[in-house]
């Protein structure tokens, strides 16, 4: 989808001092936002952004002061995959520590 927005001139002016890319960053401001109000995942920020990996999303989100949405949820299924990778290793080595 294209999107346009017009900006007065001085406006412009003053933010491209800081933002050299103005359409670029009005693509991250609205990335971030998507993000933090939770109606994006990390992957479509991904997508929209134009990044290869999913880190390079952690990257610019932290670089941006937004925290990761990480719910309990998704703590106890990483909790979970990782006592099963540990039970694995567990029987195919019985002295790993």
């Amino acid at each position: 989808m294209l999107i346009e927005i017009q900006i007065p001139d001085d406006a412009a002016q003053a933010l491209s001092a800081r933002y050299p890319d103005l359409s670029r960053a009005a693509l991250e401001a609205l990335a971030l936002e998507g993000y933090r109000s939770g109606r994006l995942s990390g992957g479509k920020v991904k997508e929209m952004l134009g990044f290869v990996t999913i880190m390079q999303v952690h990257a610019f989100l932290k670089e941006h002061g937004v925290y990761l949405n990480y719910s309990i949820a998704d703590l106890e299924l990483d909790i979970k995959t990782s006592q099963a990778f540990e039970e694995k290793r567990s029987i195919k080595d019985p002295h790993a520590a």
